[in-house]
């Protein structure tokens, strides 16, 4: 089978990865082995290939992305909870599987340091997968173990938002078109920032109430408050960091909740704690999250009949191409690689 690699302490980022050819996984005690027909890109995917991610460079050969699907073709010993046949899709922590984020959850996240989803074939713990969608593609379903899970635990685990309550989401990658496309069908009022206005306008054709060109209107924290009639929204998807964080500490109501997600912007730079303090915001690190977030996602996705926002999809054999427009930042959605045809 084949699977491609970022060499051992690689910090070339994706200009490192290798195809190769390699032995068939088996699988051990507790384990299931998927034929892989579908994985998406993250941004994250460009950390660990630059050695830049929290644990640095990848101590061995590791097959990259956490987000991936397909069909279990083998099981082992003690698993009795899945057959061959079954259509799952692999868990970001493969040691996070319910209750509160701690120490057990850290290295254990699919894609470096343990070994990810792009590859034929890939045997993962039994605890370690989920069961897909039936509504959903292969396609569909390799976008949901990071970026929709991160969505969801932003907006109904960390933020605990309710019907009617408004939420502002920060561009139109895919945590931010997940987080608009939940928080619509769970009755939310969502306001969206876009660097075009044909990025806004597909972002209103999603749900959202109102739009803001971040370029054109740098002061969009000021719109936002205009939109609320001064209050504020009650929660913030922020994915860009430090060089976004102050505008969205502004755009929060007092007592709200910024979830704060991604480093898109900047990887530092000061930050005031003064609003913190201020106006009580509770600001909120997120990170993925548990296996039961993602089976509770899936059940309310496949009730809502949700399908998620795939911008483009690239062979298998062009998994560079996939990172190179992932980093381009002209997608809306996600970015797939497919292993075979729908």
């Amino acid at each position: 089978m084949r699977k491609w690699i970022i060499p051992a302490g690689s910090t070339a980022g994706p200009a490192a990865l290798r195809l190769i050819e390699a032995a068939s996984p088996g699988p051990g005690a507790r384990e299931v082995k998927i034929a892989v027909k579908a994985c998406s890109t993250n941004y994250r995917d460009f950390g660990v290939a630059a050695g830049k991610y929290f644990f640095g460079p990848v101590q061995v050969d590791t097959v990259p992305l956490s987000d991936g699907a397909g069909d279990i073709i083998a099981v082992g010993p003690g698993v009795t909870d899945w057959k061959i046949g079954d259509r799952v899709a692999g868990c970001f922590f493969q040691r996070w599987q319910d209750g509160p984020f701690g120490a057990h959850v850290l290295r254990s996240d699919l894609g470096g340091p343990v070994q990810g989803m792009l590859a034929e074939e890939v045997v993962l713990a039994a605890d370690g997968v989920v069961r897909i969608p039936s509504h959903l593609s292969f396609e569909e379903a390799a976008t949901l173990p990071c970026a929709a899970v991160t969505a969801w635990n932003a907006l109904f685990e960390i933020a605990r938002l309710r019907p009617g309550e408004t939420v502002l989401t920060l561009g139109t990658g895919g945590v931010s078109i997940f987080a608009l496309q939940f928080a619509k069908a769970a009755g939310l009022s969502v306001i969206a920032t876009s660097s075009s206005d044909a990025k806004a306008r597909r972002a209103r054709e999603l749900g959202a109430a109102h739009t803001i060109n971040y370029r054109s209107t740098p002061d969009w924290d000021a719109e936002v408050l205009k939109l609320t009639g001064g209050a504020g929204v009650d929660a913030v998807i922020e994915v860009g960091g430090a060089g976004t964080l102050p505008r969205s500490l502004n755009a929060v109501r007092p007592g709200g909740i910024v979830a704060l997600i991604g480093v898109l912007d900047q990887p530092g730079g000061a930050i005031s704690p003064l609003p913190l303090i201020g106006k009580a915001i509770t600001l909120a690190g997120t990170y993925v999250g548990s296996r039961a977030m993602f089976v509770a996602m899936n059940r309310f996705m496949e009730a809502a009949g949700l399908h998620p926002v795939i911008d483009e999809v690239f062979a298998f054999e062009k998994a560079p191409e996939a990172y190179a427009h992932q980093r381009s930042g002209s997608h809306l959605g996600k970015v797939v690689i497919a292993l075979s045809q729908p």
